[in-house]
């Protein structure tokens, strides 16, 4: 219990509390299910894509196994303390946890939005402009732009932490989800949290809408493309892949949009956590099937591997 005037040292991760000891349960067995399977999949693309296969040497595979990093790092930040809550009955965390988690949340988070943008730019050069795309996309580049997603996501965690524990704690210390998300924890600062709302909505608008409008854009320029150029065999192929690729896209970009470009008013437990589940695991867990195992190239790869695999172990014996 919080006294008036006592500074908040701990939170609550309220999650799923009130939920029945079965549906906690169900719900354990489900997010580890789904987390093993994150892991396992995003853990053999990275595998794949930089040490086993040198025919997988191009931007795109490099793209996707800084993505498949991305994801097993965001993942990684929230879902293994939400199965810990939901097998305990001690939902705290401490003030300095707090931190952490939004930290990399917002680390990871921003680096993938961009890195997203980055690799829809990457497939929009390579079917555009196919006679530049190796001088366009150079390895120099691939490293430039992914080192960009990854440093813009550094500073902008500093700026959102800074904006979000601007303020002192001294009220409420429950926070209505699984994890430390930043509008629910600023709205439960001292004073008025109106001006750190405000500023994390126009680094949303930066960080989120920004690369959203890349992103579709190259995707209509691709379309566009196809449309123009392609037969009827390759444009349904084509059409497939881009509206895989904007599913996922669209996922990650609405819900993080939601969470983060709303209005306080309208956050409450029952809207937060179904969105936050969509960005923090089922994205993670659909970009490495939708980006690499449809792909014919990482398939044989990973026949290869596993061939290679099955060998080595009779001479190991």
């Amino acid at each position: 219990m919080l006294t008036n005037g006592s500074i908040v040292t701990e939170f609550i991760l309220v999650g799923f509390q009130q939920s029945s000891t079965s549906t906690r349960a169900l719900l354990f067995a489900l997010f580890l299910a789904l987390y093993s399977l994150t892991m396992a999949m995003n853990g053999l693309i990275i595998f794949i894509t930089s040490w086993t296969d040198p025919k997988l040497n191009s931007p795109m595979y490099f793209f996707l196994g800084h993505l498949s990093l991305l994801n097993v790092c965001f993942i990684t930040t929230t879902i293994p303390q939400m199965l810990i809550h939901l097998v305990v009955r001690d939902h705290t965390v401490s003030f300095v946890c707090c931190m952490t988690q939004m930290y990399f949340v917002f680390c990871v988070g921003v680096a993938e939005c961009i890195l997203l943008a980055f690799m829809a730019y990457d497939r929009y050069v390579a079917i555009c402009y196919p006679l530049n795309y190796v001088q366009i996309i150079s390895q120099k580049v691939c490293v430039r732009l992914v080192g960009t997603a990854w440093f813009f996501g550094l500073i902008n965690g500093i700026f959102l932490e800074y904006i979000s524990f601007r303020e002192p704690f001294r009220r409420d210390n429950h926070i209505e989800n699984f994890f430390c998300e930043a509008p629910i924890v600023t709205g439960l600062s001292c004073g008025d949290p109106q001006f750190s709302l405000r500023a994390i909505f126009a680094d949303a608008i930066v960080v989120i809408l920004s690369p959203m409008v890349l992103t579709v854009t190259s995707y209509v320029h691709i379309l566009a493309t196809i449309l123009s150029k392609a037969s009827s065999s390759g444009r349904g192929k084509t059409f497939s892949t881009c509206a895989s690729h904007l599913t996922v896209v669209i996922f990650l970009y609405t819900s993080a949009m939601f969470s983060y470009m709303n209005p306080h008013s309208t956050h409450g437990p029952d809207k937060d956590k179904p969105f936050s589940l969509l960005y923090t695991i089922i994205t993670p867990m659909c970009n490495p099937i939708i980006y690499s195992f449809r792909n014919k190239e990482i398939k044989e790869a990973m026949v290869r591997a596993l061939g290679r695999t099955r060998l080595a172990q009779p001479q190991s014996v």
